[in-house]
C-alpha cells in the first residue's frame, strides 16, 4: 500500500528558546529569518502545515472527532474521562479547559504555520508551478483550520501574516471569518491541481478547495454560493475525477485508502517507534498515526470513552432495501448486537462473537462508532492507527448538492443526487420511494439521508447548527441536550488565557 507519509519541519516555526543576546545572531540556530531559501525548504515548509493535523491530541488525532460526532446527538461520553464527559453534556466552567482550550491553540499553529508559506515562498526563486501550488496548498490549509476555528468558536481572531508577540488581534465576526475561509479557498482552487501523483497523495486539490468552499457557503445557508461551488464537482470540470465506490464500506478500510470517493482525507502511518506527539520535538520520533481508534474502540479492545446513541441504528431501520435486505451501512458504521442481523451470536467484534464478548452484561446494548476504527485487519487497537480519516466524500457533495437545490426551492431537480447515495446502499430512488416532496418535506428526509450515510464521521454538529437544531429538545434523544443552553452552547468559549493576554479579544455570550 502506498501513502503519501507528511515530512515533518519544527525550524521553520519556533525560534531558539536558549538565554543569549538576541542582538547576536547564533549560526547554528536555524531562524524564520534565514530558513527560507530553496524549493527544499518550501516543501518542508508546506509538509509542517500539514503535519499540523496530529500534532497532539487536539486535532485529527482525536478530539475533533469528539467535538463533532460526541457532542452532537449521535454520541456521548461513554467512559471514565470526566472531563471529556462534561463537556459532552454542556457542562464546561473552565474555559482553559485541555479539551477546547488546546484545540483552538494548535488550530492557531496550523495558522501560523501556514502564513508563513503564504508569506515567504514567494520570495523563494524555484519552479513558479510548484511555487503556485505550494502556496495554493497553505491558503487551503489555513481555510481548514479558520473553517474549524469558526465552526466550534464562533468568532476566532483573524491573523493573517506570521504572527509577532505585540499582536492584539480581535475577534472577528462569524460571517468575516467564513468569509476568508471563501477567500483562502477561492484563490487555492485556481493553483491547486486536480490530482497527484502517487508519492503526493494526501495534498490538496483543486476538487478539495471547491468542496470545502461550499462546506463554508452552505453552512452559512448561501445556497447559490454553495451550490456553484459544489458545481465543479458534480456537474462541472470536475465530475469526472470522483465517482461513489460500488462497495460502501471500502471508504473506511486501509486497504482503499484514496479512492475514487475521496475528496480529501487525512493521511496517517504507523511508526512502531514513535514517542512523542509533539512534531516541534526533533530529539524524539513523531507519532504519525491517530489514536482515535484507540478511544472510540468497545470495552476490551479499546477503551471506550465515546460510543453512539442507540436511536442512531433505528434510523437505519426504517426502510429495507429493494432486496429486503439491512442497509448495509448500519454494520459498516457501528459495532452492536445485531449488526450482523442473525444476532449477537453471529455479530464479530475484534475476533470475537459479540454474545462471547458482552453476552448480558452492562454493554450487551452498547453501540459504538466502527469508521474509525482498524476491526477490518485487527484484532485490538492502539495509539497509532494507520487508518485515514476520509475528511470530505463524495457521497456528502452530492447530498449536500441536492440540500442547495432544495434551498433553492428547485427540490425537483435535488433528487437524482440523493437517488445515486441511496442506490449505492441499495435502496429504492428516493425519486421512487417519496415522490414530490415539498422544500420542507425534502430537507427533514435530508436530514435523515446525512445520519445513514455520514454516521459517525464528524459532520453531525455542523449539521445540527446549519439547520438550527440545536436545543433542548434533542434530549428526547440524547439526554446531555438538557442541558444545552440556546445562544450558548452553539459554540465553545474562547480560551479565558488568550483573552487574558489579549484586552482586544471578549467571550462568546453567556460564559
Amino acid at each position: 500500500m502506498k501513502k503519501y507519509i507528511i515530512l515533518f519541519t519544527s525550524a521553520l516555526i519556533v525560534l531558539s528558546g536558549c538565554k543569549r543576546d538576541f542582538n547576536e545572531p547564533n549560526p547554528n540556530a536555524l531562524t524564520i529569518a534565514n530558513f527560507w531559501k530553496s524549493s527544499s525548504d518550501a516543501t518542508k515548509g508546506i509538509n509542517a502545515v500539514y503535519s499540523t493535523f496530529y500534532r497532539t491530541a487536539s486535532l485529527y488525532s482525536r478530539w475533533l472527532f469528539y467535538h463533532g460526532i460526541l457532542k452532537s446527538d449521535e454520541g456521548f461520553g461513554s467512559g471514565g474521562d470526566g472531563g471529556l464527559n462534561n463537556l459532552m453534556r454542556f457542562n464546561q466552567t473552565n474555559y482553559n479547559d485541555g479539551l477546547t482550550a488546546q484545540t483552538w491553540a494548535n488550530l492557531y499553529v496550523g495558522v501560523f504555520r501556514a502564513n508563513q508559506v503564504i508569506a515567504n515562498v514567494p520570495g523563494i526563486t524555484m519552479d513558479e508551478s510548484t511555487k503556485k501550488r505550494i502556496i495554493a496548498e497553505a491558503k487551503f490549509l489555513r481555510a481548514l483550520f479558520y473553517f474549524n476555528l469558526t465552526l466550534y468558536y464562533g468568532r476566532p481572531p483573524l491573523m493573517l501574516q506570521p504572527s509577532q508577540p505585540t499582536d492584539a488581534p480581535p475577534n472577528a465576526t462569524t460571517e468575516q471569518a467564513y468569509a476568508q475561509v471563501a477567500k483562502d479557498l477561492t484563490e487555492a482552487a485556481v493553483d491547486l491541481p486536480v490530482s497527484y501523483p502517487a508519492s503526493d497523495l494526501g495534498r490538496a486539490t483543486r476538487g478539495a478547495a471547491y468542496a470545502l468552499l461550499g462546506k463554508t457557503y452552505l453552512q452559512q445557508r448561501k445556497y447559490q454560493d454553495a451550490l456553484n461551488a459544489f458545481a465543479y464537482l458534480v456537474t462541472g470540470a470536475g465530475n469526472g475525477t470522483y465517482s461513489l465506490t460500488a462497495d460502501y464500506r471500502d471508504n473506511f478500510i486501509i486497504s482503499r485508502e484514496n479512492n475514487s470517493e475521496s475528496v480529501f482525507e487525512i493521511q496517517f502511518s504507523e511508526n512502531q517507534s514513535e514517542s512523542t506527539d509533539d512534531d516541534v520535538d526533533e530529539s524524539r520520533i513523531n507519532n504519525t498515526g491517530t489514536s482515535i481508534s484507540q478511544f472510540f474502540a468497545p470495552p476490551g479492545v479499546g477503551f471506550s470513552d465515546g460510543a453512539a446513541r442507540r436511536w442512531v441504528v433505528d434510523e437505519f431501520l426504517q426502510e429495507r432495501t429493494t432486496t429486503n435486505a439491512q442497509d448495509p451501512r448500519l454494520a459498516a458504521s457501528f459495532i452492536f448486537n445485531n449488526a450482523n442481523p442473525a444476532g449477537p451470536t453471529a455479530t464479530i467484534v475484534y475476533g470475537q462473537t459479540f454474545q462471547s464478548r458482552y453476552g448480558n452484561g452492562p454493554d450487551a446494548n452498547g453501540v459504538w462508532f466502527r469508521k474509525l476504527l482498524n476491526d477490518h485487519w485487527k484484532n485490538q487497537e492502539g495509539f497509532r492507527s494507520p487508518n485515514n480519516y476520509r475528511l470530505i466524500r463524495y457521497a456528502d457533495v452530492l447530498l449536500m448538492y441536492a440540500e442547495c437545490l432544495n434551498g433553492l426551492n428547485r427540490t425537483g431537480e435535488a433528487y437524482p443526487y440523493v437517488d445515486r447515495v441511496r442506490q449505492r446502499a441499495g435502496l429504492a430512488p428516493l425519486s421512487t420511494a417519496k415522490p414530490s416532496l415539498n422544500q420542507a418535506q425534502f430537507l427533514t428526509q435530508l436530514k435523515h439521508e446525512r445520519v445513514t450515510e455520514l454516521a459517525g464521521e464528524g459532520w453531525r454538529w455542523a449539521d445540527l447548527l446549519r439547520w438550527g437544531d440545536l436545543s433542548p429538545a434533542l434530549a428526547s434523544r440524547d439526554a446531555e441536550f438538557t442541558g444545552f443552553i440556546v445562544g450558548k452552547h452553539e459554540y465553545y468559549p474562547i480560551p479565558q488565557l488568550d483573552i487574558d493576554l489579549n484586552s482586544n479579544l471578549t467571550q462568546n455570550p453567556k460564559y
